[in-house]
C-alpha cells in the first residue's frame, strides 16, 4: 500500500484514516477492538477520534472513544503500529490554554500512551487569543506529548489568521485540516480553504466522507430512517441534491462494480488537496469493504460526472 505525506505535518499515512466516533457509542467494545485489529492488519495506519466523543450519547461525558482505543493498544501492543490523532477544543473552555493543558493529560491517560501523533483543535474559539492556543500547542511539542497540530472547522480566514499569527511569532502552525468534505457537503470545504490548504501544503483528512452513511446508499426513502441512530439526519440530503448524487453513484457503481461507499471515498481522494479521508465501521466486514476503496480506479469522466451530480 502506498503512503502519502500528511501535509508538512511530517508524518506519513496510508489512504484511508479509520474514524473513531463509534467506539464506545453504536460500535461495543468488542466490536471496535475486532475493527481495529481488521483496519490494522489491511494496512490503515493513522486512527481519528477526540476528547468530545461521545459526550452527545445519555450518560456519556466525553472520552469513551479514546478509552475504547486506550484499551486495545494495550491490549494488541500495536502503538507503535498506528498514529493516534485525538482533538481538543468542543468541550467547556475551548481552546483556552488552561483547557488544552488539562485536556491532553486526559487523553493521553485514557489513550494509555505518552504521545499523541496529531493533536486537532477541533473548532475556532474566537474568545480566545489565537497566540495564545498556538503557545499552548508550543509547550505540548517542546514536552514530546504532541507531534504535530491541525485544525478542525476552521474557515480560510481563520485558519490564515492562526497561519500568519504562527509565523509572526515563530510558533508551530497547523500543517493538517479536518472539515466536512464529501459528494453532497461541498460548500464549506471547495473554493478559497482549498485553495489554502493546497498553496500552503497542508494535508487534508476529511470527516464525513460517507456523509454519515447516506453515500453508502443505506438510506432511499423516508423508510428507510430507522436503520440506524444516524437516520433523522437524511431528510435534508433526501429532499435536495442527495438523490442526483446517488443516481450518478449508481451509474458508476454499475461500470465498475465498486460499492457506493467505494466510490465516494475514491471520489474524495481525487479532490485537490485531500490526502485521505475519514470513514467509520462497525464491523469488520466494513473495514473490508473501506478498505477496498483504494482498489477502486475512477476514469476522469466518473469524476467530472460525480461531481456535477452534486452541484
Amino acid at each position: 500500500m502506498q503512503h502519502r505525506a500528511l501535509g508538512a505535518s511530517g508524518l506519513t499515512i496510508a489512504p484511508l484514516v479509520l474514524g473513531g466516533n463509534v467506539f464506545g457509542w453504536t460500535a461495543d467494545r468488542a466490536t471496535s477492538f475486532a475493527v481495529l485489529d481488521a483496519f490494522v492488519g489491511a494496512g490503515g495506519t493513522m486512527i481519528d477520534t477526540a476528547d468530545v466523543y461521545s459526550a452527545w450519547v445519555d450518560r456519556h461525558k466525553g472520552g469513551e472513544s479514546e478509552t475504547v482505543i486506550g484499551e486495545w493498544l494495550k491490549q494488541s501492543g500495536k502503538r507503535d503500529d498506528v498514529l493516534i490523532a485525538t482533538k481538543v477544543g468542543m468541550m467547556p473552555g475551548g481552546l483556552q490554554p488552561e483547557t488544552i493543558e488539562r485536556a491532553v493529560e486526559g487523553s493521553l491517560k485514557r489513550l494509555g500512551t505518552d504521545r499523541i501523533d496529531l493533536y486537532f483543535a477541533h473548532k475556532d474559539d474566537a474568545e480566545t487569543p489565537i497566540d495564545a492556543t498556538l503557545e499552548a500547542f508550543s509547550r505540548l511539542i517542546d514536552a514530546g506529548k504532541v507531534r504535530s497540530i491541525g485544525a478542525s472547522n476552521y474557515s480560510a480566514m481563520r485558519l490564515k489568521a492562526a497561519l500568519d499569527a504562527a509565523k509572526a511569532s515563530s510558533l508551530p502552525h497547523y500543517t493538517v485540516l479536518q472539515p466536512e468534505y464529501n459528494l453532497v457537503s461541498r460548500t464549506g470545504f471547495e473554493g478559497e480553504l482549498q485553495d489554502l490548504a493546497v498553496t500552503q501544503n497542508i494535508g487534508v483528512i476529511p470527516y464525513y466522507g460517507l456523509a454519515s452513511g447516506y453515500l453508502t446508499g443505506k438510506y432511499r426513502s423516508s423508510d428507510d430512517f430507522g436503520k440506524s441512530v444516524r437516520g433523522g439526519g437524511m431528510a435534508k440530503l433526501l429532499e435536495g441534491k442527495g438523490g442526483k448524487v446517488l443516481a450518478e453513484m449508481d451509474a458508476v457503481a454499475a461500470d465498475t462494480g465498486a460499492t457506493l461507499a467505494q466510490i465516494a471515498l475514491a471520489w474524495l481522494a481525487a479532490q485537490d488537496g485531500v490526502t485521505a479521508p475519514i470513514a467509520s465501521a462497525t464491523s469488520v466486514d466494513q473495514v473490508t469493504e473501506l478498505m477496498g476503496y483504494l482498489s477502486v480506479d475512477l476514469s476522469r469522466d466518473q469524476i467530472d460526472r460525480l461531481t456535477n451530480a452534486g452541484i
